[in-house]
């Protein structure tokens, strides 16, 4: 009886109960992770090799679990009928996490190797996967109406980060077990260290993950008005929505290019590279530690900037991991492929990050209030249908391009010898990876057509991800020379999807730079002398090296000033007494670089109209900030003022024009009339955005 009123639905949930569902949702996240760092991904695979798997039977067990989650349709029904979503999920995952028993205990029952073994896997993985497609039908209506959607990045990014942090410390606990193990016992006793781990991980991690759960409150169903709609009516209703629809053919097309090739990386680098269990989960684990750093940035961005954005990003990155893993032989394993490997598992984290947390928040955001199962549901069958897919095509593409090769070659022949350097080579596993990387660039295409309330530009987050992770940079940013990559003519490696998130990111560092000091600034009690003399001598310190600057004075002018829209923005002081001294900074620091002073106001001009609207701030009363900043700074720069007032009306117009038709009327209020006439945006290069834009 206590038990069944745990399990009850609450018409109202308090303050403190909302506090303390979301502190055993994260304890519940925690736990599942930390199991699922022993009995998943990498160490799963490995145990089925052991057990006798091949290729194809090891793309079967990554895609049972996104097989039978269509099995979320009839599951809707259950959950419509009973209304106790709590209760139901909360019943099916101590089911499924009770599967892990037997599985654990195969080589005890069954000879392994064999074609039996990896068969009762594969069986007790199928029924596990029902149960979990039951888990995740009631589970993800519940969470949608558990947690306010106003915090969901934050919350859902430090869930996350939390439950990492505990999988990294199982998952080399495990990793390092079976290591021992397998040195310390003959060759045919090996796999009883995978047994002990899972066991080890189903009885203190795994039975505790559904007690966590059902001290989470569930919101009272909301109730059905009018005439209750028929099932089918029910499961179609996100077919029905054309935003919806697209979302859905975003996750079935990225779940099926992203597992054509994640499932079999572990497998690729304990077969075709021969590294160990323990490097293999030591990369994991380095990924895990980039994911659990970069949730606390991708979470907030969400909320602020809209998850499309950010997941438009993090997807781009991941393609450009998944293409570098084609690059780890050439056509063996070289000196630079645990090099390559460390950098790819550090970008695979980055991405994975962004990708974990706007997946399920995008999702959850579009689903409508109270209704949300049948939208959730159809989001779940989508992703999961390309998963499933995904590794049955990968286990059979693996097979066949295993006798396949496709190299190509540069050869030098001269009479005393002949040279020979491999451009690409591709054969089995390779083969994977280039064609989910061709897939992968159609699901950004879908991803673009897909609106979500609020969203923004990808450059708009590219410049507030240097804010979020300046602390995370210093290091970086410290070794000398590397203070010079924010100027590198970055703008063709935009083509390659991922790669103006590596190269942009620096760039933006001017931005934080400037913004820092704006905020630093007006805490203080001389805050328009404060703010000119800090970003003074930081821009100077930029290029006291003597590194060239001036043909990139537009986007350096442009980001700083942005930087400072985004401080004044924060700041506590008027605007008016920060924006314009603060420019003015920025002006003689750039005059001392001898960067051309036109470049320089366009630039200063551009960039606070930016980050005004980044900000939230007046474009009316920025502008005339700015164009008092250029009167000012006109005499020291060479310019005569109304010469000086135009190069930067130009430059505001021309990002008010980037943003729209409000933001050109706005900018244009604030400044003078005869100043209002910009350039062809296609004149030249410094009179559009910079280089470094996303």
């Amino acid at each position: 009886m206590n038990l069944m009123r745990i399990l009850q639905p609450k018409a109202t949930i308090s303050e403190q109960e909302l506090e303390h569902g979301l502190r055993m949702m994260t304890r519940e996240g925690m736990l599942s992770m930390g199991f699922s760092s022993i009995a998943g991904s990498g160490f799963l695979a490995a145990f089925a090799l052991v057990l006798g798997a091949n290729n194809l039977q090891i793309g079967i067990l990554a895609a049972i679990p996104a097989i039978m989650q269509p099995l979320q349709i009839p599951a809707i029904l259950l959950v419509e009928k009973l209304r106790r979503r709590k209760l139901i999920a909360t019943t099916a995952w101590f089911l499924a996490q009770l599967l892990w028993f037997p599985i654990a205990l195969i080589p005890f029952f069954i000879a392994v190797p064999s074609a039996g073994a990896i068969s009762a896997l594969l069986a007790l993985m199928a029924v596990r996967s029902i149960l979990s497609a039951v888990t995740n039908c009631a589970w993800n209506g519940w969470v949608r109406d558990l947690v306010p959607q106003h915090i969901m990045g934050r919350f859902f990014s430090r869930r996350l980060a939390l439950a990492t942090a505990t999988a990294v410390v199982f998952g080399l606990g495990a990793g390092f077990f079976v290591d021992y193990w397998r040195g310390e016992v003959p060759v045919d006793q090996a796999v009883f260290g995978y047994t002990y781990a899972i066991l080890f991980g189903a009885l203190f991690l795994g039975m505790l993950s559904p007690v966590y759960m059902a001290r989470m409150p569930e919101p009272l169903m909301q109730p059905v008005v009018g005439a209750k709609p028929s099932l089918l009516h029910t499961i179609t209703l996100p077919f029905h929505d054309r935003n919806y629809r697209k979302l859905m053919q975003f996750l079935l097309l990225w779940g099926f290019a992203s597992n054509l090739a994640i499932p079999f990386f572990a497998v690729y680098m304990l077969q075709r590279l021969g590294v160990s269990l323990l490097t293999v989960i030591g990369l994991g684990v380095l990924s895990q530690i980039f994911n659990i750093l970069f949730l606390r940035v991708w979470g907030p961005l969400a909320d602020r900037l809209g998850s499309k954005a950010i997941l438009s990003i993090c997807t781009s990155l991941y393609l450009l991991v998944i293409l570098g893993w084609t690059f780890t032989t050439m056509p063996e394993r070289y000196f630079l492929t645990i090099p390559l490997l460390v950098i790819l598992h550090i970008f695979a984290g980055v991405a994975a990050a962004g990708v974990s947390v706007t997946v399920g928040t995008i999702g959850l955001k579009l689903a409508p209030q109270g209704r949300s199962t049948p939208y959730l549901a159809g989001a779940a069958l989508a992703t999961n249908l390309g998963a499933g897919l995904g590794p049955l095509a990968g286990g059979l593409f693996a097979d066949f391009f295993s006798a396949r090769e496709l190299s190509l070659d540069f050869t030098w022949a001269d009479p005393a010898q002949t040279f020979h350097l491999g451009v690409v080579n591709l054969t089995g596993f390779d083969f994977l990876f280039a064609i989910a990387f061709v897939i992968g660039l159609v699901t950004l295409n879908v991803l673009a057509a897909l609106r979500e309330e609020g969203e923004v530009g990808r450059e708009v987050v590219l410049g507030e991800l240097i804010t979020q992770t300046r602390t995370m940079s210093q290091a970086a940013s410290s070794v000398p020379g590397l203070s010079f990559v924010s100027v590198f003519p970055f703008s063709y490696l935009r083509r390659i999807p991922g790669m103006d998130v590596v190269a942009g990111v620096t760039a933006y560092q001017l931005a934080e730079m400037t913004r820092m000091a704006t905020v630093a600034a007006s805490e203080g009690r001389r805050t328009a002398s404060r703010a000119a003399r800090t970003l003074e001598n930081g821009l100077s310190r930029l290029w006291k090296n003597g590194a060239e600057v001036s043909a990139h004075g537009f986007e350096i002018a442009r980001q700083a000033a942005r930087g400072v829209s985004h401080g004044a923005g924060e700041a506590t002081t008027k605007r008016r007494r920060l924006v314009s001294p603060a420019i003015m900074g920025i002006m003689r620091a750039m005059k001392k670089a001898d960067v051309k002073p036109e470049d320089v106001l366009r630039g200063a001009g551009y960039g606070v109209i930016e980050g005004a609207v980044e900000a939230g701030g007046d474009l009316k009363k920025t502008a005339e900030e700015t164009v008092a900043a250029a009167r000012e700074a006109a005499p020291a720069m060479g310019l005569d003022e109304e010469e000086a007032v135009a190069q930067v009306a130009e430059g505001a117009i021309a990002a008010a024009q980037a943003i729209g038709p409000d933001a050109v009327v706005q900018v244009k209020e604030g400044l003078p009339a005869p100043s209002v006439t910009p350039s062809s945006p296609d004149s030249e290069e410094g009179r559009s955005p910079g280089a470094f834009s996303g």
